[in-house]
């Protein structure tokens, strides 16, 4: 896990800051990456799964994951769960880099290709729209190695809280 700065840019120390925001950021955009930081930070499930935040700003965010013996099923490919799993994780990111609890209100997702042992997975998030608590955000996964898509998830958000 290695949060991003408000910028995109990944920040070593695995912590994260908003310290390089330039003055043309347009304000509250920093507290709402702050925000999706500190959630991405609790996310025990993430973590436990080997994914590693590689991109956050507002409204979008890049997942890696590799995909390991523990994860390929009965046919000798990713199961379908860690996929959906890889891809609402970054779904998460983006939605709640505005700054408001944002939870999943549904989620459809399309395999297209198999993921398979070794392959390292990458989900890009990006929100679509966003109109009163609810939004839309896209998301493709990826195989790093070929660019290959192995996935389309699309994500319907809905926020419930101002931050905690």
């Amino acid at each position: 896990m290695t949060p991003a700065d408000a910028s995109g840019a990944l920040d070593a120390s695995g912590v994260g800051d908003a310290s390089g925001i330039g003055d043309d950021v347009v304000e509250g955009v920093a507290d709402g990456v702050a925000f999706a930081r500190r959630m991405w930070s609790d996310d025990e499930a993430s973590r436990r799964l080997g994914m590693d935040a590689v991109v956050l700003e507002r409204d979008h965010a890049v997942v890696r994951m590799p995909v390991r013996e523990d994860m390929v099923n009965g046919h000798d490919i990713c199961h379908g769960g860690f996929i959906f799993t890889l891809a609402d994780s970054a779904f998460a990111l983006a939605c709640n880099s505005r700054g408001a609890l944002t939870v999943a209100a549904g989620a459809d997702v399309t395999f297209t290709t198999p993921g398979r042992l070794g392959d390292v997975l990458v989900a890009d998030a990006q929100v679509r729209t966003a109109y009163g608590r609810s939004g839309l955000t896209d998301v493709t996964v990826t195989r790093e190695a070929d660019g290959a898509v192995v996935a389309e998830f699309r994500g319907r958000s809905r926020s419930v809280a101002q931050p905690r």
